[in-house]
């Protein structure tokens, strides 16, 4: 079904409007004493209005998926999903007035499938991460509807020169700051946008600052990044909602990168834990996974006797993980002991030394 020009202007139009009442996401210092030559900075996503890093990509692709002509009046609109995408692609489907399914694995966070629901979304479960791409193309190609497909165009839908992408953000941010060019900048890879739009916004203005994406154990895009004919991995997958996937997802962009940090899962979650108690709120697991990373660095950094900054993502709100990483039941029933990496996380945001 081809849109009419009338109601695809108006859709734009409501997307923009959106954004332009919408406010920017702050970038939070965290305070460090220890380490007073180098500071770590939060670029704080949860602020946005679905919660999550991931509104900014929707938004993204549903512009993308409009000036392309894939999306008409009244149709259906799927994706794949882990959950947050899905909540913030929830929100624009309904501002559009259209319906949403969102395709996710089985055991996502309640939390996660009561917001999408909340949004007027559908959530349609099926076991394994893998399976996830071709039920939601199957599901929107019997519906006559649209395969948003996250993981092909997350790359292409941003525009990584400007456009106040979260590139663009964290760098008018950082400009006064007592090191305004981040020596590092860290995130997390899901569908692989992200780090691909920090890689060549990088490149293309020319700053020193280096990425590297903190990734969990499970996944395959470090071990892709390391060796480009790895493409899959094996066994189970990992339990941080959001980031780190089985397969190499087209928008996974390797060559931008210039350093991964291999993460295993209690260890996002103890950091998540840590993070939340020195914050006073809580965060989500791949905010851990990020910390872990970062807190490498500034510990290498520190050794070194370097100085400079550090940005990484506070990708969305721990409230989100109520039943799962801040559940003692649930822990226990994944036989999943946090409490040393805990409080090495703690260590290391009160000395600025990590052993981890």
């Amino acid at each position: 079904m081809e849109p009419t020009r009338s109601w695809l202007n108006w859709a734009i139009g409501r997307i923009e409007a959106d954004y332009t009442r919408s406010a920017d996401t702050h970038l939070i210092p965290l305070s460090l004493p220890a380490l007073p030559g180098i500071a770590i900075y939060l670029k704080d996503e949860s602020s946005h209005p679905t919660g999550s890093l991931k509104h900014r990509l929707a938004r993204s692709l549903f512009l993308y998926a409009l000036c392309n002509g894939w999306i008409a009046e009244g149709m259906t609109i799927v994706e794949a999903s882990s959950g947050s995408t899905a909540v913030s692609e929830a929100y624009f489907a309904r501002m559009l007035g259209l319906p949403f399914i969102a395709v996710m694995p089985a055991g996502t966070a309640v939390e996660k499938i009561a917001a999408i629901e909340k949004l007027g979304g559908r959530c349609h479960e099926v076991e394994g991460a893998a399976a996830v791409y071709a039920a939601a193309q199957s599901l929107a190609a019997s519906l006559g509807g649209h395969y948003m497909d996250q993981f092909t165009f997350a790359e292409r839908a941003t525009d990584w020169r400007g456009n106040n992408n979260i590139a663009e953000s964290i760098f008018a941010q950082m400009a006064r700051e007592p090191a305004a060019v981040p020596d590092w900048i860290v995130t997390g890879a899901g569908t692989g946008g992200t780090s691909a739009t920090l890689g060549r916004f990088v490149r293309f203005h020319r700053h020193a600052t280096r990425i590297c994406v903190a990734d969990p154990a499970a996944s395959v895009f470090h071990r892709h990044w390391r060796d480009r004919s790895v493409t899959l991995a094996q066994g189970p997958t990992a339990r941080i909602e959001g980031i780190g996937r089985p397969r190499v997802e087209p928008s996974f962009v390797p060559d931008v990168i210039d350093r991964m940090e291999v993460v295993g899962d209690v260890a996002s979650i103890a950091a998540a834990r840590a993070l939340s108690r020195h914050l006073g709120r809580r965060v989500g697991g791949s905010t851990g996974t990020n910390l872990v990373a970062v807190a490498r660095l500034a510990d290498e950094m520190a050794r070194a006797g370097e100085g400079g900054s550090i940005v990484s993502i506070l990708c969305d709100s721990g409230e989100r993980y109520a039943s799962t990483y801040f559940n003692a039941d649930w822990l226990a029933g994944q036989g999943l002991d946090t409490a040393a990496d805990e409080a090495r996380m703690a260590d290391f945001l009160a000395t600025g030394r990590f052993d981890g």
